[in-house]
């Protein structure tokens, strides 16, 4: 699949998307390629603190090994 038919083909879904979270999603994206800033300030409040927590969850060793969950879940 060429380059244009995936532009026309992400054109036609982004006329008809209605799921306001990924729009703001994808601005934030396509404005991330124009500025020379840092990503992290273009992150939302909540998706800082979700970042926060997961540090503070590797740090106190609240997480567990890939594939320690895949052999718990059968993958």
């Amino acid at each position: 699949m060429g380059q244009e038919t995936i532009k026309l083909e992400l054109i036609e879904w982004l006329t008809k998307l209605a799921d306001n979270e990924t729009i703001e999603y994808l601005k934030i994206v396509k404005d991330s390629r124009s500025k020379s800033n840092d990503w992290w300030d273009d992150l939302t409040e909540a998706q800082k603190q979700g970042i926060a927590k997961g540090l503070k969850d590797i740090e106190q060793g609240k997480t567990f090994p890939h594939d320690e969950i895949k052999n718990r879940y059968g993958l």
